[in-house]
């Protein structure tokens, strides 16, 4: 028996469906299974047109778990305009998930439905369907054809949580280091001219660049530390080593002992005095973390200070 193969003809939707609002969404209500069969869960048409103040949403339904579900069609590329209406009646009717068809969905309105999926609660979902029709040969019957373009998913969630998170972090640290500029400047000149950052570290300048003392806070420890990072290894390794030369004086002046790293294996190298058993990311530890950063940056500046200009000197003649 010979099969007959036949090629696939795209038809204008409008040789289908006239009206958008008349003919199709009309049409969409009496065959919601054939967008079903592209999406993984039913939904179940309430009401066509449902109203809104002076607008009204295409369909409006609930899924197979009893949320509400919204669709707005439209039979030309995507735009603005839709847009804004689905985000209108997601949140006016309390709606979990809203579907966008549209024959030609453009790039940047993907970007906003995956960006809409990704900063969105995990029980809202949006989705964004192609529609197109097609037509075997010479076939008379045409077909619509629904392919989801874009969908919420666990990855775009996942990444949503860690911004989020991550934008949490920033609120915080920003909140911490706020603080303590105000705290350690009833007490030091030495962050007078520094602004809160959002970032784990604030960086108090020691007159040399690339030399700073770096305040550190983590989930671990707090610490702060002479950093050397000029963009020269070799530089920095001479840097150190002046200062290490001077380790007793420095400790003297510090009033206590200091970890020395030199890093053959790293450009950078460092001087540190830590904290531990304390929590940057929980405010009951502020206060502790605080008192300590404010009294080992002050020791630190001041005891690497005054060797800063001779440091300086000898770079420039190359003595060092």
């Amino acid at each position: 028996m010979n099969t007959k193969i036949g090629k696939i003809r795209k038809v204008d939707l409008r040789e289908l469906w006239k009206s958008e609002n008349i003919n199709f969404t009309k049409w969409l209500e009496e065959n919601i299974d054939y967008l079903t069969d592209v999406l993984d869960f039913d939904i179940t048409i309430e009401s066509r047109e449902k109203k809104i103040g002076p607008f009204s949403v295409d369909l409006y339904g609930e899924d197979d778990n009893g949320d509400k579900v919204i669709i707005e069609n439209q039979l030309e590329k995507t735009n603005h305009t839709h847009l804004g209406q689905i985000l209108t009646y997601l949140t006016n009717l309390d709606a979990k998930t809203a579907i966008w068809i549209s024959s030609n969905p453009v790039e940047e309105h993907k970007r906003a439905i995956d960006w809409l999926n990704e900063t969105t609660p995990d029980n809202i979902s949006f989705y964004l369907i192609q529609l197109e029709a097609i037509r075997i040969e010479s076939e008379m019957m045409a077909a619509p054809l629904f392919t989801v373009v874009t969908k919420p998913n666990t990855d775009i969630k996942q990444i949503g949580a860690q911004k989020k998170k991550s934008a949490q972090q920033h609120t915080l640290k920003h909140k911490f280091w706020k603080q303590f500029i105000e705290k350690i400047n009833e007490k030091s000149s030495i962050c007078q001219n520094i602004n809160p950052g959002k970032n784990s570290w604030l960086t108090i300048s020691t007159g040399i660049s690339g030399v700073g003392v770096y305040l550190v806070i983590t989930n671990q420890h707090a610490r702060s530390e002479i950093y050397i990072a000029k963009g020269n290894k070799e530089e920095n390794k001479k840097i150190y080593d002046l200062f290490f030369a001077k380790k007793i004086q420095i400790e003297s002046d510090f009033q206590g002992e200091l970890v020395w790293k030199r890093l053959e294996n790293r450009q950078a190298s460092k001087v540190e005095h830590c904290l531990k058993g304390v929590n940057g990311s929980k405010e009951a530890d502020w206060g502790k973390i605080t008192e300590f950063l404010i009294d080992s940056a002050i020791r630190m500046h001041r005891a690497f200070h005054k060797h800063i200009p001779e440091i300086k000197q000898k770079l420039k003649t190359g003595s060092a």
